[in-house]
């Protein structure tokens, strides 16, 4: 009797271990799947809130300009595993909340190779990112560059004036604008298979 009890404990332990794990693989993949998703409805939220000093897109010039003034600080940063060099002109510039600007980055391909790379960007302070305003940017796109090739990259861009009615922006004098290039991989197109050769044919 008590081995046909241990047998029955044995396999429903055994069933419940099972289930466990069949439990644990479905929340993984469906965690990953869930991750894949929340990307653009992550870009799509950090764009309209501004969280984490995501800027946001004008099609236009704020067409209101105040006598507040912002300094705005420029940064540039490569990831190691692209070849390129990349700063900006100028360190930083001076402007009325709502006035437009225009400043550029200089961005160089060191390797013998073509190169692609796309750029990720935030403003800090985080609360900043929801009034400042690009209206032509690099950013928006990849860029590729030939072997050796140096470009200029500008930014158009403005502050908007709401921020002077932020509380917690209240006393802010300064802001960063930070970029960092990334290397894109583009896959590998397949090739076309080869037409088989009819002389080659007739004679099998």
């Amino acid at each position: 009797m008590n081995s046909e009890t241990n047998g029955m404990d044995l396999r429903r332990r055994d069933a419940s271990n099972r289930k466990v794990a069949f439990v644990c693989a479905s929340i993984f993949f469906a965690m990953v799947g869930a991750s894949f998703a929340a990307v653009p409805l992550y870009e799509l939220f950090c764009q309209v809130t501004g969280f984490g000093g995501t800027t946001q897109r004008a099609e236009s010039e704020s067409g209101t300009i105040i006598d507040r003034k912002i300094t705005v600080r420029f940064d540039g940063n490569i990831n190691g595993a692209l070849p390129w060099s990349f700063k900006p002109q100028q360190r930083s510039v001076t402007l009325r909340m709502g006035e437009t600007m225009q400043v550029a980055y200089e961005a160089h391909n060191t390797s013998s190779d073509v190169t692609t790379g796309t750029s990720v960007f935030n403003v800090t302070p985080f609360e900043a990112g929801a009034y400042f305003n690009k209206m032509q940017c690099f950013c928006f796109t990849e860029q590729a560059l030939a072997a050796g090739e140096g470009v200029e990259m500008p930014v158009v861009f403005f502050v908007d004036p709401a921020m002077d009615e932020d509380p917690d922006l209240k006393h802010v004098k300064e802001i960063t604008l930070s970029y960092t290039f990334y290397p894109v991989q583009h896959p590998v197109k397949p090739v076309a298979a080869r037409p088989a050769d009819p002389a080659a044919e007739s004679n099998l």
